[in-house]
């Protein structure tokens, strides 16, 4: 056990900085990029006493290890590269973010063979590695909060190795339909299955998600591996209604989170002098035209291909909009080291060129996008929407659903689909969509542009409150609390 063990623990692929490794040795920093790095590090900052543990991701991190430079508050791991790159690109990225997010091509994958198991190990090996380091860092009864689907082992394996701890893991994904996780193979999705319900308590955005585990865990228990047990009426809580799970004679709970963001912060960065600059290049760009916006990864799930098609529809079907409007599209490469990820956005690209090709003017182009992480261009965007078009197919969360609304400076109209894990929090004051109905979402585009002013104000109104209720400090406050308590 450490010398000072701690007593709140945080468990996550990425830490809050990078390190980089300059020419003549020295070491850099860099804030740690991502949703959830940002979430976790706005709660933590009321957490001084926590230490975050997560791996290391760059030859700068590996680096820092090895000298034992740290920051207060992060330990990072130092996995070996071939094994980190098994589980994270091997398992987490090609297997689970697939069967999670319904993603297979299914003529063609999913194959689970020798190489897929050999990868299988090195995952189990990567989340060995986090639950022995939780166990060498924690105090008596301390509380671990571990973060998303790269750690869906690391649960059970610590509850092996210290069941003193209160143990909590929260997934920022879907969790796969039945069909989806069945195709895993059964050895496979029992480890699973069991390695989550190592956790006293598990978390989720929404109950749709949650009630997908809650079905998988019951599923096992009929096939007599595992022996869940729902009460009899739902336990006094913030905001959840528990279901419990009976596995080795414990008790899990399962809970909803919904996380939000703050909303004082966000617009603190949306008016930084950097912000205001992008703002005024995309005002010259754009003019008095209506705008569009989006803001995605070009990561499979986020749907850019069908939202730039129902764009097209949008200027096919309703001619009065040539000249009159533009999407500003930011789409961040992702995963460009995986190939169908790769191949995803050089698809983003054409189908980019091919509507600027066939409805631009000399003084006009329909789409104006970025395809670089630029979130100062971003933050402008959001400044500026009219409209902004959230259509994944599906999402833990999204929140990029949930900043617009509270950035937008006129107010925006929210087209957002029923595969984002914001739609029911979000859904009475957006135009809904099917995410693969490209001719829905194109006539949900037209009306959210001839939305009057006032209407769009007042659903913006609505959208921000219920973006903002539950920001990252207050979400992280409140699974600690109820897993001291449960």
């Amino acid at each position: 056990m450490a010398s000072q063990a701690s007593q709140v623990l945080v468990a996550a692929n990425r830490g809050p900085l990078s390190y980089t490794l300059a020419d003549d040795g020295t070491l850099g920093t860099r804030r740690g990029g991502g949703g959830l790095v940002s979430g976790l590090s706005a709660a933590l900052a009321e957490q001084p006493e926590a230490l975050w543990i997560c791996a290391a991701l760059s030859e700068g991190d590996r680096e820092a290890v090895r000298r034992g430079v740290s920051e207060p508050g992060v330990r990072m791991l130092d996995i070996d590269p071939a094994v980190y790159d098994d589980a994270y690109n091997g398992i987490s990225n090609s297997v689970l973010w697939f069967t999670h997010h319904g993603l297979y091509n299914i003529p063609r994958e999913p194959v689970f063979d020798s190489e897929f198991r050999r990868r299988w190990d090195s995952y189990r090996t990567y989340n060995r590695a986090f639950a022995e380091a939780l166990a060498a860092e924690a105090a008596e009864g301390a509380a671990v909060l571990i973060q998303d689907y790269h750690l869906s082992l690391a649960p059970g394996m610590l509850r092996d190795l210290r069941p003193d701890l209160r143990i909590a893991h929260f997934t920022h994904t879907p969790w796969a339909t039945s069909e989806h996780l069945d195709m895993l193979p059964d050895e496979v999705r029992r480890e699973l299955l069991w390695g989550m319900l190592g956790a006293d308590r598990l978390g989720f955005h929404t109950w749709g998600w949650a009630h997908r585990f809650m079905s998988a865990a019951h599923l096992e228990d009929e096939r007599g591996i595992a022996e869940p047990k729902m009460p009899s009426g739902p336990a006094e809580r913030y905001i959840q209604q528990s279901r419990r799970s009976k596995v080795r004679h414990r008790r899990t709970d399962v809970a909803v989170y919904p996380l939000g963001v703050d909303a004082d912060e966000l617009r603190a960065l949306a008016h930084r002098p950097e912000v205001d600059d992008r703002l005024a290049g995309l005002r010259a760009e754009v003019g008095d035209r209506k705008t569009i916006v989006r803001v995605d990864r070009t990561e499979l799930s986020k749907n850019i291909v069908r939202g730039l098609l129902a764009y097209r529809e949008l200027l096919t079907a309703h001619p009065e909009w040539h000249g009159r409007v533009v999407h500003l599209a930011s789409a961040y490469p992702s995963r460009q080291d995986l190939a169908v990820y790769r191949d995803y956005t050089a698809t983003v690209t054409a189908v980019v060129d091919e509507i600027n090709t066939k409805f631009g003017t000399a003084d006009w182009q329909p789409v104006l996008v970025s395809v670089k992480d630029d979130f100062a261009r971003s933050l402008a965007a959001y400044r500026l929407a009219d409209v902004a078009l959230i259509n994944p197919v599906q999402d833990g969360m999204n929140l990029v659903a949930k900043e617009i609304p509270v950035v937008s400076e006129a107010g925006c109209a929210l087209v957002l689909s029923t595969g984002a894990g914001a739609y029911d929090e979000l859904r009475k004051d957006a135009l809904t969509v099917n995410p693969y109905d490209v001719s829905e979402t194109a006539e949900a585009l037209h009306e959210a542009l001839t939305m009057s002013a006032a209407e769009r104000a007042e659903r913006t109104k609505r959208l921000a409150a219920a973006a903002t209720a539950m920001p990252p400090a207050t979400w992280f406050t409140t699974q600690l609390t109820d897993l001291r308590g449960s």
